[in-house]
Formats: C-alpha cells, structure tokens, sequence
C-alpha cells in the first residue's frame, strides 16, 4: 500500500457542499451516486475498468486525521461543525459496480456509491482520480496488447510519470496483460513479474562494448538480455553473441528502423548460430507502432511514455454524478452533460456462441434478462465493510475473456462505434 494517506486527496469544494449541507441539513439525506462516461477517447472502441481494487482499499482508509482537521480549520476551509464531522468520518454506505477488468462503453454505470450525501460526496474526488488514470492506462495498454498479437510486453514507463502513478499504472498495464514491469514497487505490492537490463550509460561506462558485455553476463549469466544499439547495432550483436554465445537469451534495441532492424538482427542472429536468442524492441512504442512489426521478428516489446500517459488519452472521461436523493431520481439537465436520473442495472448481451451484442441498462428497475444475460455489478463495499474482491490476476483473466467476446471490429486501432452499443431502457 501506499503511505500517502487518501483524505486531503480531495478537492476543497467537497468540503464545502459537507460544510453547508451540515449547516442546513441536508447532509443526511440517502443518495446515490454513479460513475460513467458520456463519450470514449477519440478512436477509442471501449474502455476497460481499472483501479477498483485500489480504491477500495483507498476507501476503507479514508480518515482525517487532528493534523490534517486542524490545517482544514486553520485554512477556513471547514468550519467547526464540519470538524467534529471530519474527526468521526467513517463510510458507511454501499459501492458496487463492474468488476476490474470488465469494459465499459458510454453510459455504462461503472460504478455506484450510495450512502448519506456527506459521506458520498466527500469521495468524488478519490473516485475519479483513481478511476480515471488507471482506466485509461488499461485501455491504452489493452489495445497494445492485441497489436502485439501474443507477443510478450514489459511496461517501463517508470521515468515518464510522477512516482505513485507509475506504480499504478505497472498494475493497470498488468492487469490489461502486460507480462512484465520494469517498477520494482509495483512487484513489491502486487507481485507483478519485474524485469530490466541495462541502459546505455553501463556500456558507456565501460572501455568498450565488450568490457561491459562481459561484466552483464559474469554477474547474470547468459539468461540475459544486452543492450546491442549503443553503438552500431550489427557489431553490438557480435560483441554480444563473442561474449556470452548462441546461448544468450535476448538481445534490446531501442532506437533506429525497427521494421528493418529487427530483421537484419535475426539474420545476423541466426548466422552467428544464435537461433533461439530473442529480440526485445524499445523506444517510443505505442499500439500503433506495435502494430506495424507485427511481420517482424520480434520476440517482445517495451512500452514507457505511451502506456502511462494513455496512449494520447490521459483520462477516462469518467464523471461522478448525483442521480438520486431518498429514493427520488433526480436529473441534471445542462446542455451537452444531461444525467439519466435513478439508480441503475446494466447486463451483457451476448449471443449463444459468447459474442456481446448489446448493453442494457434499466434506471429504476430490473432488466427483462434473457438466457445469455450477464449481471454487471457486484458488490464492492457492504455497510463500510469491504468485500472480497477478486484477485489481479483474477480480473486480467476477466479482461482477456471480456476481449475475446466482443465482436472483431471492436478491436481494430481505427476509430468507429463502440463495439458493443449501450441501450438506457426508460424508466417504467
């Protein structure tokens, strides 16, 4: 776990609406909450739930500590009503939603909190931080995934991103089906796979090439993988295969042609009898980029910058919405941002072969399930209390499963429709 502490990870207007709602009354009324998104990213065909099992976690740690209460007072941001309020906040109410690793489309209700208003509104900012970053590393690295077309990745955007997001986002890449990170901390807490070499700056330390190779496989064996392109790339592989032979398990390049590159490094491979060594390419690797070496022979990929910033789509576009107050349904109307009011249900429709056809979703009701219906909320947080959720390897598996059924021109790189529509069922 983190040692940031969730409370002040919030946005000064929650804090006021607690504050006047307490002033005036109202802080107690029973509302619900959902998170969804109006639209997908630009080219993008679905979006993929992540970051719940952290949030969670997040929530059941939510407190305000004196400290913290005491900057709140001192700063006018609270007054003493809401104080006393802060030192006893503990959630009580309810969270159910997807499950991580289930996509999403517009207007999917992803996740819903239902509680008092106080001890709901007070987590909007949590919610959409989390949801939004992890949500859209996962798509981003989703669709790198199926460009890779079974090919391993390893995610090393460590460097690119502020240093709790790029532990979140190793596990969102996880998750989405990378096989490897390069983010120790991100092994520590979710027992990722870790997984790295050497920069440039190890051969440059070095005399020569070979100097350098020779310390790399003396201290790691030939289970490794040397950097060849510091250099030239073609004496860099014969340095590498001089030093360690045909055993060497990879060699990295990161820079350069790749297209070319890759296929004049296995011919050079191959002739100097090092047929089962990999090729490992690095360097600004997007889908799009992965995509285009799927001919080539490539053994696997690393992607950085591209996964944790999303690929072109730094957030989700997930939004937290009040849809209804004591059972009341309650709809915002703003031009371009309406809400549907009411709590609502939502399954998958999916042909008897397992393709998903259709979302539905009832506000108010129960949806008219049919044989090949799937229930999309479950229940995350009961009365405060936590659930068992499922395991990340767990939901990585729910996610590959969720890829297979949605029909194929859902997984093309181009943009187009959603690949699965969503129809709102009117309120009965």
């Amino acid at each position: 776990m983190s040692t940031l502490r969730p409370a002040l990870l919030t946005d000064h207007y929650e804090l006021t609406m607690v504050s006047a709602a307490l002033q005036d009354g109202t802080a107690d009324r029973r509302c619900v909450f959902e998170v969804f998104s109006r639209r997908l990213p630009a080219g993008r065909r679905y979006g993929v739930v992540a970051g719940t099992g952290r949030l969670i976690e997040m929530i059941r740690d939510f407190r305000f500590d004196p400290a913290e209460i005491d900057f709140l007072r001192r700063t006018g941001v609270v007054d003493d009503r809401a104080a006393r309020w802060l030192a006893d906040y503990r959630f009580t109410g309810d969270v159910d939603g997807y499950a991580e690793g289930e996509l999403f489309f517009p207007g999917s209700p992803i996740l819903t909190v239902s509680g008092t208003f106080a001890e709901c509104v007070v987590l909007e900012t949590l919610v959409l931080s989390v949801l939004n970053h992890d949500c859209a590393v996962a798509a981003a690295a989703a669709r790198m995934v199926t460009a890779a077309r079974g090919r391993a990745l390893i995610e090393m955007g460590s460097r690119r991103a502020h240093e709790e997001a790029a532990v979140a986002a190793a596990r969102a890449a996880y998750l989405a089906g990378f096989r490897f990170t390069s983010n120790l901390a991100a092994g520590q807490r979710y027992g990722i796979p870790t997984a790295g070499t050497a920069a440039h700056a190890f051969t440059l330390l070095h005399d020569d090439e070979r100097t350098a190779f020779a310390s790399q496989v003396a201290t790691l064996g030939k289970d490794t993988t040397l950097l060849v392109d510091t250099y030239d790339i073609a004496q860099g592989i014969r340095n590498a295969i001089a030093v360690a032979g045909p055993e060497l398990r990879a060699v990295r390049i990161d820079s350069g042609d790749l297209a070319v590159i890759a296929q004049q490094s296995r011919e050079l491979l191959d002739s100097l009898g090092a047929t089962e060594t990999k090729i490992i390419v690095s360097g600004d690797l997007d889908e799009y980029a992965i995509a285009s070496l799927a001919a080539e022979p490539v053994d696997m990929y690393g992607a950085g910058t591209a996964v944790v910033t999303g690929s072109g789509a730094p957030t989700a576009g997930l939004v937290y919405k009040l849809v209804e107050v004591e059972g009341r349904p309650v709809v915002k109307r703003s031009e371009h941002k309406a809400t549907i009011g009411g709590r609502k249900v939502a399954v998958r429709r999916h042909k008897p072969t397992g393709t998903a056809t259709e979302e539905v979703v009832v506000p108010q009701g129960v949806p008219d399930r049919q044989p090949n219906d799937r229930l999309l909320q479950h229940s995350f947080v009961v009365s405060g209390e936590p659930v068992t959720l499922p395991t990340l390897d767990e939901s990585r598996e729910h996610l590959r499963q969720c890829l297979i059924s949605i029909p194929w021109e859902g997984l093309k790189l181009s943009g187009g429709d959603p690949a699965v529509p969503v129809t709102v069922v009117p309120a009965s």
